[in-house]
């Protein structure tokens, strides 16, 4: 009796052991067919190869270019306009070959004309010393800005032209020198000079950047500083460059139509401030045909100088005002 007892608990404990292995292995099994499904339902997670993440490098790595070297243009042009303008610059900004020692030269004896004339006639010392000053300092520096606006309106006129040369001129296969040396070529009057001393520069060694920071300092206009931007990003990444420039050119179109619009809204405002302008003198140059000797005493005697200093201040100062008032500036 006792040793059938014993028996079937070992039977027991084996036929338990027996299931156990059994259930282990089963339960292995099933886990191992979940992660199988699980891989077929969702997929195998992402992996990056060697080649995929030197791409991803590399765009980083070309952004980061971009972005230091518009830092550095930025700063740079911080800089720039920082600095006071010399009076060579002005002079080279307007396209005269005169140097500073020159344009001195040429507002002393401007300024010795005015201050003989105006004594010869007799006219009071206050008179003399405010033409001496007006033909001697104001005058050469009205011209000289007036030459530099006309200059510069000039270059912008027919620099979106000269973009589209550099666009055909790459879609037909030509590097960007050639295309640089067919504007200094073959161009309009000042876009023609600026790129010959810019091709020039660069035949002799002058970097494509530094020679186009040199024709910015001496045309310092937003239209050039876009072409030398779109210069140097296309340097450091590649890409289509004829495309990029074809933009900016449509771009530099609509901005000068912008202009136009705005001189053609704002052109009734200019006459009528030229009419009021040109009133005073005008009245006066007919009251000293009309009768002299009414209008004699505002220049033969010292209150009447005095009044008449007085007037052509106030008016000076007038149209100032006025100009600063329609004078819009894109």
């Amino acid at each position: 009796m006792g040793g059938d007892l014993l028996f079937i608990g070992a039977a027991a404990c084996v036929f338990i052991a027996i299931a156990g292995l059994g259930f282990a292995f089963a339960g292995g099994g099933e886990t191992r067919a979940q992660k199988t499904r699980m891989a077929a339902a969702v997929g195998q997670p992402v992996q990056r190869g060697k080649r995929q993440t030197s791409a991803i490098d590399g765009a980083a790595q070309k952004r980061k270019q971009v972005q230091d070297s518009l830092k550095e243009m930025e700063e740079r042009q911080k800089a720039e306009r920082k600095k006071s303008l010399t009076l060579r610059a002005r002079l080279e900004q307007a396209g005269l070959k005169w140097s500073p020692v020159q344009f001195w030269i040429f507002s002393g004896i401007l300024g010795g004309i005015a201050v003989a004339a105006t004594f010869v006639t007799g006219q009071n010392i206050l008179l003399v010393i405010a033409a001496g000053v007006v033909g001697g300092l104001g005058l050469p520096r009205w011209y000289l800005g007036m030459a530099r606006t006309r200059r510069q309106k000039k270059f912008t006129a027919n620099f979106a032209d000269a973009l589209d040369v550099i666009v055909r001129g790459i879609k037909s296969g030509l590097p960007l020198n050639e295309c640089l040396k067919i504007i200094a070529r073959e161009g309009e009057t000042p876009v023609k000079e600026e790129f010959q001393i810019l091709v020039e520069g660069i035949a002799v060694g002058v970097d494509t950047d530094e020679g186009l920071r040199r024709m910015l300092r001496r045309m310092p206009l937003p239209e050039l500083n876009f072409f030398a931007i779109v210069l140097a990003i296309q340097s450091k990444t590649g890409g289509n460059l004829a495309e990029a420039l074809s933009n900016l050119s449509g771009v530099l179109r609509a901005r000068r139509m912008m202009r136009e619009k705005v001189a053609a809204l704002s052109s009734e405002a200019k006459a009528s401030a030229m009419i009021i302008g040109s009133l005073p003198p005008g009245v006066a140059a007919m009251v000293s045909v009309i009768s002299p000797e009414y209008i004699a005493p505002l220049f033969t005697t010292s209150i009447g100088q005095l009044v008449l200093l007085g007037g052509v201040s106030w008016m000076a100062i007038g149209v100032f005002i006025m100009r600063q008032m329609i004078n819009f500036k894109m």
